[in-house]
């Protein structure tokens, strides 16, 4: 018996494999352990996958896929500031897109909130024969292979990595050995974090903590003054010198960040893409994040993390990380929501510095003594 011989034969004959993962930068990242599942279920396919244009920036360093496609499309969140589509002309023109591509197969990944059905009519019209997809309502002939959709946003729901892994699972494949996030870097990439250290000032040989105050949903961000507080706390605690990262439009939170600082720190807000980004985050000692793409980054990169975890969606823990992740229980948790819609944001407000501190503490001690394992083994 062969590795794929529990394969469906229909999709052991795909030439042709269409991903598709609309959401942002850290779901695509969520997603990294079922694109491989994936690849090597049907390693004869040439493996493309659908986007948003967030999530296509992860490009160069998804070397499991072949092919990454973007499109912006109007059920699933636009990026801040972007125009809606044009009724009808974008999505006849991805239409004709993915036709053009003579896909024999699609497999659509999304959250237990998001329906299906929309990828599926695109893969349809598109004449993708083969559909998997988990889906809540009885999609009929729409999704040629259909799973049930038995999530419930609640306590004890799968991590969104799982449930990715599980869809693709019903193909038949063989297991997935390492199930960790997966990103490739390129020695660029590498070269670019070292090179916007330099220029800001930063010694190539010194050990630095970063913090990323920044995230994309205002619910989702503890408040940048106990990020610098907590910082300067865990810098001075450790020796370690301090790097914020974000984007350009970032700027502020970070200011605010570093003036409640008692130690120097350097931003190096929009300076680097994503892989190099990915490149930095593999460089700390420690990452600081808010539940951000930074937080999946570093899960992906074996970076230790703090995450303070906004009790918004239960789903999106740092996947097999050396992760602290904070928050505090509240009756409103699971909402949903980009903004509170309680107004007091509890669930992280009621997260303390001095907690914070105490767990990076706890993070960088393990990481001590992991790196001091290997010497004592050759003593």
């Amino acid at each position: 018996m062969t590795p794929l011989s529990g394969v469906d034969p229909r999709w052991r004959s795909a030439r042709r494999v269409l991903a598709v993962r609309l959401d942002q930068l850290g779901d695509v990242l969520m997603t990294t352990p079922a694109l491989q599942a994936l690849r090597e279920t049907l390693p004869q396919a040439h493996l493309s996958l659908l986007t948003s244009p967030s999530g296509a920036v992860l490009a160069p360093c998804l070397d499991m896929v072949d092919e990454v496609l973007a499109a912006e499309v109007p059920w699933m969140k636009l990026r801040t500031g972007a125009e809606p589509p044009r009724p009808g002309a974008a999505e006849a023109a991805l239409v004709a897109r993915l036709a053009a591509g003579g896909f024999d197969a699609a497999v659509l990944f999304t959250v237990c909130t998001q329906s299906p059905l929309p990828a599926a009519l695109l893969c349809r019209l598109a004449g993708v024969p083969l559909v998997l997809a988990h889906c809540r309502e009885n999609p009929y002939a729409l999704i040629s292979h259909w799973v049930p959709d038995t999530d419930q946003v609640a306590d004890g729901m799968r991590h969104e990595v799982q449930r990715q892994l599980d869809l693709v699972a019903h193909l038949g494949g063989p297991r997935l050995a390492d199930a960790r996030l997966r990103l490739h870097l390129r020695p660029q990439d590498h070269e670019a974090a070292a090179s916007a250290r330099l220029a800001a000032g930063m010694r190539a040989d010194r050990p630095y903590l970063l913090v990323h105050p920044g995230a994309t949903a205002a619910s989702r961000r503890w408040p940048p003054e106990r990020f610098g507080a907590a910082a300067g706390a865990i810098a001075q605690a450790a020796d370690l010198d301090v790097v914020f990262s974000g984007s350009a439009g970032e700027q502020a939170l970070i200011d605010a960040a570093r003036q409640a600082m008692s130690v120097p720190a350097v931003s190096l807000a929009g300076r680097l893409d994503v892989p190099g980004l990915a490149a930095l985050v593999h460089g700390a000692r420690l990452v600081l994040t808010n539940n951000s793409g930074p937080s999946h980054l570093a899960a992906a990169m074996g970076t230790p993390v703090v995450t303070l975890y906004a009790q918004t969606n239960p789903q999106h823990t740092p996947w097999q990380a050396r992760a602290r992740v904070l928050w505090q229980d509240v009756p409103c948790r699971h909402c949903l929501k980009s903004v509170c819609p309680q107004g007091h944001q509890r669930c992280l407000m009621d997260v303390g510095v001095a907690q914070v501190v105490q767990a990076a503490g706890g993070l960088l001690a393990a990481d001590d003594m992991a790196r001091a394992r290997p010497a004592e083994a050759l003593a």
